[in-house]
């Protein structure tokens, strides 16, 4: 897209318009990922049931979430019917026929709170700084979205993360919103306020690697990619082909905090719903030594293939729908001018 600039537009649109953007890829992309992890969130429940008070991850495709399983193997709204799988496909098929295709994006709404907000901030945050600092220093330079693309997400993390351990916090316990302030004003008094960032640091060791890899490939993909063939824009499938590229990418780099990332996830839920001691030795640095020596360097890969099938078609959906909706404000607020002129 062409960069130009007037008043408080970026790139031709608004930052409104670019939150709107950001907001519907946000959506889109939940819809079309969140069956996946139903599904194997179902089929990890079949193998090993989940006991009351068990907390669980749950990616809606923006983000991941500490689902908490309040009744034993009914799980609230997760279980309803107790059908077996024999696979992800069959799983698909029974879950739609014996409990409705709505089954397929259990708890969804609840976490879109947090996750298209975060979305709308990490995505209008990069642009914006991607465009500043590409003016302030007269440059195209390719470490531009490497850097923006960091400290948008260090921004959007930093901004959410208090927000889901208080989520945490009222479903693992079920507190009224008038409890739940004496619950956070009882941790403040006994912790501080940082405590209300538990497990920030091992999320910013993912997130902020992976968004400045992600961004650093996808705008270099993207680049190659009209050059190859010879297009002055990006069209909507070249912006979805280097978001899965360069979403797989990002993902396989960063695997390993990922694995450590999902363990101090699980240890901070276990903290809040049973009152389990997090072990003082638990660095990521130290997770990561423990892991390597009990699984060996493997260990620090595991779930290679389900989170590469699952980044790489979100990180393709969601960028494609913001390029898309971005184009959208762009001819129009174009159109506009010419009829003012």
């Amino acid at each position: 897209m062409t960069e130009k600039s007037s008043g408080n537009m970026q790139g031709g649109i608004t930052p409104m318009q670019q939150m709107l953007a950001s907001g519907t890829g946000a959506l889109f992309t939940s819809l079309f990922v969140t069956p996946l992890d139903v599904v194997k969130i179902r089929l990890q429940a079949q193998r090993t049931p989940f006991s009351k008070g068990k907390c669980f991850l749950y990616c809606n495709g923006l983000m991941d979430h500490l689902y908490v399983c309040q009744n034993g193997n009914s799980c609230t709204a997760w279980y309803k019917t107790p059908t077996r799988f024999t696979g992800t496909l069959d799983a698909f098929v029974k879950i739609i026929r014996y409990e409705g295709i709505r089954s397929l994006w259990s708890g969804l709404p609840p976490t879109l709170v947090m996750a298209v907000p975060a979305t709308v901030i990490y995505f209008t945050s990069y642009d914006q700084l991607r465009d500043l600092l590409r003016a302030k220093l007269d440059s195209q330079a390719r470490y531009i979205p490497l850097v923006a693309g960091a400290v948008a997400r260090l921004g959007a993390v930093t901004v959410i993360s208090p927000l889901e351990l208080i989520r945490t916090k009222m479903q693992s316990r079920q507190l009224s919103y008038r409890e739940l302030r004496v619950c956070i004003q009882s941790a403040v008094a006994q912790d501080g306020w940082f405590s209300l960032w538990r497990g920030w640091g091992p999320t910013v060791l993912r997130d902020v690697p992976f968004s400045a890899l992600y961004w650093y490939n996808y705008e270099l993909v993207k680049d190659w990619l009209c050059t190859r063939f010879c297009l002055t824009e990006a069209t909507f499938m070249v912006s979805f082909a280097a978001g899965a590229i360069s979403g797989t990418v990002a993902a396989i780099l960063t695997l390993p905090f990922d694995v450590v990332k999902t363990q101090r996830q699980i240890q901070l839920g276990d903290m809040e719903t049973l009152q389990v001691a997090t072990p003082r030795s638990s660095s990521t640095w130290l997770l990561m030594q423990k892991i390597r020596a009990e699984s060996g360097t493997r260990g620090l890969f595991a779930g290679f293939l389900p989170r590469v099938i699952k980044v790489a078609p979100a990180c393709a959906i969601m960028i494609s729908t913001y390029e898309f909706g971005k184009a959208f404000f762009q001819k129009m607020n174009q159109e506009r001018q010419l009829d003012n002129v």
